[in-house]
C-alpha cells in the first residue's frame, strides 16, 4: 500500500499535537512534523495555507484534515485509512 504524505504543523508540547502524533503512530504511518512554536514566519505560513490559525494543522497529500479532532472523526467514520494510504474512497462515500 502507498502511504500519503503526512505533513502536521505542530506545537512541542500541545495535547492535541501530542494525539495527533499517537494516532498516525498507531496507524502506522510516516509524517513530517513543521514545529512553528518558535517561528513566526512558520506559523503564518500555517495560516496561510490552512486558513487556521491552531495546532495542530493536519495535511494528508493535499488535503487539509484539520485539527486533531477532525483527523479523529474521520478515523471514527473509517474514512482516515482510505486518505493514509491513497485508496480510492468507494461509491457514495
Amino acid at each position: 500500500m502507498n502511504q500519503a504524505v503526512i505533513t502536521l504543523y505542530t506545537t512541542r508540547f500541545c495535547p492535541y499535537c501530542m494525539r495527533a502524533r499517537a494516532l498516525l503512530s498507531r496507524k502506522g504511518v510516516t509524517y513530517s512534523e513543521i514545529n512553528v512554536g518558535h517561528d513566526a514566519a512558520l506559523w503564518q505560513e500555517m495560516e496561510t495555507v490552512s486558513g487556521r490559525d491552531t495546532v495542530p494543522q493536519i495535511f494528508i497529500g493535499e488535503v487539509h484534515v484539520g485539527g486533531y479532532d477532525d483527523m479523529a472523526a474521520l478515523d471514527r467514520a473509517g474514512k482516515l485509512d482510505t486518505l493514509l494510504f491513497n485508496q480510492t474512497p468507494s461509491q457514495g462515500e
